[in-house]
């Protein structure tokens, strides 16, 4: 795991989704690992505000020069905003996975299982070592 960066406020997917979550507020974005797995990432859909998503269902697509993958909400809630930044540069997920987050949710009562539920950062580093 040491040629990836790993973001110690975070939870971790086994899909490479990360959340953090802020004030009552969740923030998704894709792991270092996702996205030198993906290689150039050249668009993102995003979902729609207001939409509902559910924890381990798809939520957004990235699409690289590689392939086109499913992106996974880590925690159930609505979505409250997205980034608009990666609709014209959704090269920035490349460039700061941790940064370059995809949306936001107001979580669900269920949050603090579905956060249990996740990898620590020190469990999602050897997940992601024990793949190679």
């Amino acid at each position: 795991m040491a040629d990836y960066k790993l973001d110690r406020s975070v939870r971790y997917a086994k899909s490479h989704e990360w959340v953090r979550v802020e004030e009552g507020i969740a923030t998704v974005g894709v792991s270092d690992f996702a996205q030198d797995a993906l290689s150039d990432v050249v668009y993102v859909d995003l979902p729609e505000v207001g939409s509902t998503l559910s924890a381990g269902k798809q939520a957004a697509t990235v699409e690289s020069v590689k392939a086109a993958e499913e992106v996974n909400a880590p925690v159930s809630g609505v979505v409250i905003e997205v980034n608009p930044v990666l609709t014209d540069k959704p090269e920035q997920i490349n460039e700061e996975p941790y940064a370059a987050w995809f949306f936001k949710v107001r979580p669900t009562d269920r949050l603090a299982d579905e956060l249990a539920a996740l990898f620590s950062p020190d469990d999602y580093a050897a997940f992601v070592a024990g793949l190679g």
